[in-house]
């Protein structure tokens, strides 16, 4: 199989925020996998920078693997390791990792179901999806936010992704010969922490958006969502789906 394009960048402050999120979570989950067993391995599909790496590095073996030369540069500088590689076509043996897991990285893959048999392939025990989104179960108000979804999928088609990814992982992973357990993060911002969050939300959504709005409808969107965050009806429930599928 050829080398597939890397997809866009996904800022770094970006993804600290997702860790910010979701990261005791991910960390919950993982501990839990591995219990009181030492020298674990795990390998992060799509790692980045290594952000979810470093945070699971203190009870388990982790290698990372990125499409992007620089992210693995990136990775190899703090001391971690980290390779470079496809996805679509695992560089690594059958049965390589304890556990092989990635964190909003399906979304952007072009053959999802291939990368979950890989994935599946090269783990011993079990393959993890921490996190990946479905922006069609998304619920916003005031009905000038909610109205930029469909202009918020089209962006994240434009760039190569499938917006609806996380309401896919279960069948996926039982394509993949994997027995599945799987939830959903609610992503439901309320009180202080949506107060905290509006201000980076918003540059990320009128950002992802741009270009498929014009510059008036965006400007009367940001003026119903500040008046909403002023009075608190301000919502953002953004789903975000997690699995573990189990070798059989």
């Amino acid at each position: 199989m050829g080398r597939v394009p890397k997809p866009p960048a996904t800022s770094e402050a970006q993804l600290k925020r997702q860790l910010s999120w979701l990261g005791e979570h991910w960390e919950w989950t993982m501990r839990t996998l591995v219990k009181e067993r030492h020298g674990m391995t795990a390998l992060d599909v799509g790692c980045g920078p290594g952000l979810v790496m470093e945070r699971f590095s203190a009870f388990l073996k982790v290698t990372g693997m990125d499409i992007d030369p620089e992210m693995v540069r990136q990775v190899r500088e703090k001391g971690m390791e980290a390779v470079l590689g496809d996805a679509q076509d695992l560089p690594f043996e059958d049965d390589s990792f304890d556990i092989v897991y990635c964190a909003f990285t399906m979304l952007w893959l072009p053959d999802r179901q291939r990368a979950m048999k890989e994935m599946a392939r090269v783990a011993r025990q079990c393959v993890v999806c921490l996190a990946e989104p479905d922006y069609g179960r998304r619920s916003c108000w005031p009905p000038e936010v909610s109205q930029l979804d469909e202009a918020l999928v089209k962006s994240l088609r434009s760039e190569g992704a499938d917006p609806f990814t996380g309401r896919d992982l279960d069948r996926l992973m039982q394509k993949a010969g994997l027995q599945v357990d799987h939830g959903v993060y609610e992503g439901n911002w309320t009180g202080p922490r949506l107060k905290e969050e509006a201000e980076a939300e918003w540059e990320a959504l009128s950002r992802a958006v741009k270009g498929f709005v014009d510059d008036e409808r965006l400007a009367r969107t940001k003026k119903a969502w500040d008046a909403a965050l002023a009075n608190g009806t301000l919502l953002l429930i953004n789903p975000v789906y997690h699995a573990i599928g189990w070798k059989r």
